[in-house]
């Protein structure tokens, strides 16, 4: 059933304190306001006159939300009332006066901002919540929730292909409780780590205070981590100023790290904390062996598993070394009956030559090696080869050539000889603003993805990298025009600053077949298959590398942490199931 477009607002009456029943007719404006925005509600602190009750009301959060309760001008009196089940919240509130507000001389390029529109639209804000870690609202409730004067989502949309690249809710809270201090709040601002324009997060801000200008609203505020310098930085930029304005949240498992401090494993990378965190969901015990190196163990009961990220005490040394080695990999897979491209191992500089006089473009890669160190794409002439096999040397002793096989770089990770997640993976690219050089356009998009990253993707500023820039023409001091996409690597290694983006639901069935034919193969129960296909909807491929610690967090929203942890304590997933 359709639900009324402001059902977000609840009164809670005093018989019924904390229930939520929906809007009412004829608002009572001496009553407590909360506001549900899906990922929990927005409870109003100075709406309540009875701090007693606000405690109430928050405590009483529903499984799987995050409510937050704001403006309390006493937090410590509502926390006495249940000091153990609520905590401050450690973020700063910010406000912009909008008569303050300076427009951005900074117009969208690649992309342009407008409002929600199409339940595809929600879809995808349900996308990027999950996919940025975040509670999310649930497309349902977003949808249901499209024409509300209380609740207001901007997207950001790509010109070229129509994905939602951003988006950012806001509340009007006039229109929620007749607020006298005529003011608004921005909720959940989110980008795609993948997105390849600038500027996204900011314009977002942007038509948010703007649509709040509009309406003639005096303020715009909103919640930010203490310790989230760049946001605070972004935030500040646009003028937003700190308030005295202080949260309370409940102790519930998505908060815990916010009450009780960083724990052992916080200085995990997020391959590794992807899985702690799915074991601590499930009452599993964690060891951390070497945070540097990310070995950590689970234990549960009698049963103790060492790993490596997503590498575990079930890989076999055979099986890993099988996926180390990749004139070994090629080998098994070949005679599995599996499609391979052709390979030579180089014993010669002239040997080399003729491998390229007859396949006339190739690859040249280090036996062994991850994240794409020492590989050089779509090799084409006798100097370059030679160049790019020193290169590769660098990183081990076997080098060997590959045919180059244009196509899309498709990741398919199989876990318990089951796939879980297919993602196409992207070079790294720079858009040119016909005003920076490619230098300042790569360092720029670096520093991107690494926050997008945690510090995991970066462009190299090295050979391969002017390798690629020179193809095209162009050199690190080349002013880029405006609009123009350089490709700067020809590997799409996350590590080397290439984007990954999900394709399970597209993915053909004979893709999926073959690679569940391979880790089998390779008698592997948790492996990354590099494939090189045409369309991820067709049946053709070649398969180029096998990964024996593929990287779990590249792949959500796909549950690939959830059938690791079920391969590693499959009791725990009955359990799952049953509850």
């Amino acid at each position: 059933m359709k639900k009324h477009a402001d059902q977000s607002i609840e009164r809670n009456h005093a018989p019924s304190i904390g229930r939520n029943h929906g809007p009412q007719a004829g608002l009572n404006l001496s009553e407590p306001a909360v506001v549900d925005c899906g990922w929990g509600r927005l409870l109003f602190g100075q709406t309540f006159n009875d701090l007693r009750q606000l405690a109430e009301v928050l405590r009483e959060e529903r499984p799987g939300k995050r409510d937050v309760a704001l403006y309390l001008s006493d937090p410590h009196v509502v926390l006495s009332y249940a000091p153990q089940d609520l905590f401050l919240d450690p973020s700063h509130t910010f406000r912009l006066w909008i008569e303050r507000y300076q427009p951005s001389r900074r117009r969208p390029k690649g992309f342009h901002v407008r409002l929600l529109n199409s339940r595809e639209d929600a879809n995808a804000i349900q996308r990027l919540y999950v996919a940025r870690r975040m509670v999310p609202p649930g497309a349902d409730f977003v949808w249901d929730q499209h024409a509300s004067r209380v609740l207001i989502h901007w997207v950001a949309e790509d010109e070229q292909n129509g994905a939602i690249l951003g988006v950012v809710s806001g509340v009007d809270h006039v229109a929620a409780f007749g607020d006298q201090e005529n003011g608004t709040s921005l909720w959940a601002l989110a980008v795609d780590a993948q997105a390849p324009y600038p500027g996204i997060g900011e314009n977002l801000v942007h038509q948010l205070v703007e649509f709040f200008q509009a309406r003639g609203r005096a303020f715009v505020d909103l919640s930010v981590m203490h310790d989230n310098v760049k946001a605070i930085k972004l935030y500040e930029r646009l003028g937003f100023q700190r308030i005295p304005v202080f949260a309370l949240k409940n102790k519930n498992a998505y908060n815990e790290p916010l009450f009780l401090g960083p724990t052992p494993e916080a200085d995990l990378n997020p391959y590794a904390a992807i899985i702690v965190n799915e074991a601590r969901r499930r009452g599993i015990g964690i060891e951390v062996v070497d945070a540097a190196a990310n070995y950590f163990a689970l234990v549960l009961g009698g049963r103790r598993i060492v790993c490596r990220e997503s590498l575990s005490e079930l890989t076999t040394a055979i099986a890993m070394s099988r996926c180390d080695d990749k004139v070994v990999t090629h080998r098994v897979l070949r005679q599995a009956g599996l499609r391979v491209p052709e390979q030579a191992r180089v014993e010669s500089l002239d040997q080399a030559e003729a491998f390229l006089s007859r396949l006339e473009r190739v690859v040249v890669k280090p036996a062994r090696g991850e994240q794409g160190v020492g590989i050089s794409v779509d090799v084409h002439d006798p100097e370059t080869l030679e160049q790019a096999i020193r290169g590769a040397r660098h990183y081990c002793d076997t080098v060997i050539l590959e045919e180059y096989v244009e196509g899309e770089d498709l990741r398919i990770v199989v876990i318990n000889f089951e796939v879980v997640a297919a993602a196409i993976r992207k070079p790294a690219q720079v858009i040119g603003n016909g005003q920076q050089s490619v230098r300042e356009l790569a360092e720029a998009k670096s520093r991107r993805r690494r926050a997008a990253t945690g510090g995991e993707s970066a462009i190299p500023m090295d050979a391969e990298t002017e390798r690629c820039i020179a193809l095209a023409g162009y050199g690190w001091d080349s002013i880029l025009p405006e609009g123009e996409v350089l490709q700067v690597r020809k590997t799409a290694n996350l590590h080397t600053g290439g984007t990954i983006h999900d394709v399970t639901p597209e993915l053909h069935p004979k893709l999926a077949a073959d690679a569940v034919a391979a880790a089998r193969a390779l008698e592997i129960p948790v492996t990354g298959l590099d494939f090189i296909v045409p369309a991820v909807n067709g049946p053709d491929y070649v398969i180029i590398e096998a990964n024996e610690r593929p990287g779990l967090a590249n792949h959500e929203p796909q549950p690939t942490a959830q059938r690791f942890v079920d391969l590693l304590f499959p009791m725990t997933a009955a359990r799952e199931i049953a509850s």
